[in-house]
């Protein structure tokens, strides 16, 4: 016989049940994808030195663009909108973000093709090759958001785990041929593959031809969010280019090698990003009032973590440093503490910008992601400017920090005017 106490307590604990299982698979799922980027990162740095290794990060900071301009018009209108919904909504709504996440990939590709082949060099090749592996790399994340859309975070964990065992032969033919290009090839072949495999998941088929029409549904959220994830992954891209041409190409490594270090706990970050948009949506709809608390647990959690991932790394013994980035480690080293509170400070950030997408509230991240990243850059290259790579690292550090206020400022005025106007501004059909 159940209580009426019970009654009452048993769907709050369901809720939790549900939530805490999302955010399980979300974590589970940026470890999987987190595994494999990092052991690809590893094993480049380890083969191939820190100055080919600046040259494979270029390109991976330049596929961290063309991604983020494949999110902000594909899928996060699909994540704030169709998390959720019926199934029927979502299965037209994934057709068509994944076709234009293909779109993006072609279009993209081509450019980045013509630079390659225009740059020559040792970096020319590494690019010509990003340009071939685009596509499939960006239909393999689309497919990812697709599934936390749809809560279905099992079927984005089983995906990434297809392109991690995809990568083994894939590396191992590439080590064979020794070039920065070949792992970039490796890299982009096995993720193709898992893209492939997420056709079989869902049977949803990708439709290029809507793309027109699913950017036209979307352009009051997907341009703005264009802007602002451009924004971000180009202040990446303009502080690795300036870094190595203020302090070189090794120096660009060295950054590398140091954000390898804290990658385990980035992978969690990352697997939480995947899961807080569309839970923070949910707690919007159930119980508004909820929202800023959700937010505030969610950076402040994030923030800690990385805090104490960072100190853990500090007692690191050298040797073990250098098993695991060989020749990079003595330089990444030297980074740990600046870039340690850069990461905490985004953690920080990432719980407001949470709360920003699931409102609607565009124009507010925008202002915020602008603002921050144009502190990013500044702060990158005047402390290249001033002090090398050590100032480089601790310049973003304070613009990090300084970026996660604005962010929180930002939210702050967004949940005032939804208080005072609670009409949403994302819609779910």
């Amino acid at each position: 016989m159940t209580t009426e106490g019970e009654k009452t307590t048993t769907p709050a604990g369901s809720a939790r049940r549900a939530l805490a299982g999302r955010l399980s698979w979300g974590l589970a799922d940026q470890a999987a994808s987190s595994v494999s980027n990092f052991v690809v990162g590893i094993y480049v740095a380890r083969s191939l030195g820190v100055t080919a290794f600046g040259v494979f990060s270029l390109a991976w900071v330049t596929y961290g663009v063309v991604l983020n301009v494949s999110r902000g018009l594909a899928t996060d209108p699909l994540v704030v909108r169709f998390s959720g919904v019926p199934d029927a909504s979502w299965r037209a709504a994934a057709a068509r973000s994944t076709g234009t996440a293909l779109c993006v990939g072609a279009a993209l590709g081509a450019a980045c093709l013509v630079a390659g082949l225009g740059l020559g060099g040792r970096v020319g090749p590494a690019f010509a090759a990003l340009a071939v592996m685009l596509p499939g790399l960006l239909l393999q994340d689309a497919w990812r958001f697709s599934f936390f859309a749809a809560g279905a975070g099992r079927k984005a964990f089983v995906n990434d785990v297809v392109w991690g065992v995809a990568l083994v032969p894939a590396m191992v033919v590439a080590a064979r041929v020794g070039s920065v290009a070949a792992f970039v090839f490796a890299w982009g072949a096995s993720a193709t593959v898992a893209a492939g495999y997420g056709y079989i998941q869902s049977g949803i088929r990708p439709r290029m031809t809507e793309a027109r029409g699913w950017l036209r549904e979307q352009r009051d959220l997907g341009y703005r969010y264009l802007v602002e994830n451009v924004s971000l992954s180009g202040a990446s891209q303009l502080r690795a280019y300036g870094l190595g041409a203020i302090v070189g190409v090794s120096a660009v490594g060295a950054v590398r090698g140091a954000e390898l270090l804290l990658g385990p706990f980035l992978a969690v970050l990352m697997g939480l990003s995947l899961v807080t948009v569309p839970e923070a949506a949910r707690v919007l709809r159930q119980a508004p009032h909820r929202l800023g608390r959700f937010c505030l647990l969610l950076g402040g959690g994030q923030a800690a973590g990385a805090l104490l991932w960072g100190s853990a790394l500090l007692l690191m013994p050298g040797r073990l440093g250098e098993l695991v980035l060989g020749d990079v480690w003595h330089s990444a080293s030297q980074l740990i503490v600046p870039v340690t509170l850069g990461v905490a400070g985004a953690g920080l950030g990432t719980g407001a910008a949470a709360g920003l997408r699931a409102l609607g509230a565009a124009r507010h991240s925008l202002r915020s992601q602008l603002f921050a990243s144009a502190c990013y850059v500044g702060g990158g290259l005047g402390g290249a400017a001033v002090a090398g790579t050590v100032g480089s690292a601790w310049g973003v550090a304070a613009a990090t920090v300084s970026g996660s206020a604005v962010w929180w400022l930002q939210l702050r005025s967004a949940l005032h005017e939804h208080h005072h106007n609670p009409i949403p501004e994302v819609r779910t059909s």
